[in-house]
């Protein structure tokens, strides 16, 4: 199998004053490429830190990360910031968007800050290409303030695709949207999957991990339960379900 992430008996550990905290013990998995993750404990359990770790954000105290192949346990901040940009995309639950710039200008972002340079009708043609993915071709021009939480959700997914990476990395990314724009995020990770991107997903909401391919749930920094989803939701069918519910409360 072709593991995108392969962890190997991963600690860590931080120090607070006469305190060590372990806020991850011992975890070793592997994630395949093209998976669908999502990983689910109560707070402390240890997911957030093992999403830091897995960004690439922190490095453990003990044992060996592997990232496409390449241990980056002990890289430097430089190269590490190098895998960030190349590698992974990120998308967090508040969506950390420019408010005086557009939708298409905050896609532009990262692409700003790697190693490769871009013309602007480069820069320009990559960022509307990714808006068209999460379906907001027609919104570049629009700033944070003129679209809804939903699509202030999917500039912040076409930034962090805009980069091609390996791995998105989502954080609570339904964290503040209602129940049905929280179906529609799910459609375009579900999307994204089946064109082959591998997502690594932390929530706290039993319905949102039942989009994912496979559920790992932590407790006390350890990995409790690692198991298939058997009963997926699929989210083009739950919307279709909702505007028909929706249609017979209007009827009625």
């Amino acid at each position: 199998m072709n593991a995108v992430v392969k962890l190997e008996d991963i600690h860590k550990t931080y120090h607070t004053g006469e305190v060590d905290v372990h806020a991850v013990r011992g975890v070793s998995l592997e994630i395949q490429r093209g998976e669908f993750v999502a990983f689910m404990g109560s707070s402390g359990s240890g997911k957030s830190t093992l999403m830091n770790l897995l960004g690439c954000l922190d490095r453990p105290t003990r044992g060996r990360y592997f990232l496409d192949g390449v241990d980056v346990s002990g890289l430097s901040r430089e190269r590490l910031a190098d895998i960030r940009n190349g590698k992974l995309g990120f998308v967090f639950q508040s969506f950390n968007l420019l408010s005086r710039t557009s939708a298409l200008e905050n896609v532009e972002l990262p692409l700003l800050y790697g190693s490769r340079h871009y013309s602007s009708a480069e820069l320009r043609e990559r960022a509307r290409r990714v808006l068209e993915v999460v379906g907001l071709g027609k919104r570049g021009d629009h700033h944070p303030s003129q679209l809804s939480g939903g699509q202030q959700q999917r500039v912040a997914i076409a930034r962090a695709l805009i980069n091609e990476p390996e791995v998105l990395l989502a954080d609570e990314p339904t964290g503040n949207l209602d129940s049905r724009t929280s179906v529609e995020i799910m459609g375009v990770f579900q999307k994204l999957n089946e064109e082959g991107i591998t997502v690594i997903m932390v929530t706290h909401e039993l319905d949102i991990a039942a989009y994912s391919k496979r559920n790992v749930i932590m407790r006390d920094g350890s990995i409790l339960t690692d198991t298939p989803v058997l009963s997926r939701l699929n989210a083009v069918a739950e919307l279709a379900r909702l505007d028909a519910a929706q249609k017979e409360v209007q009827l009625a």
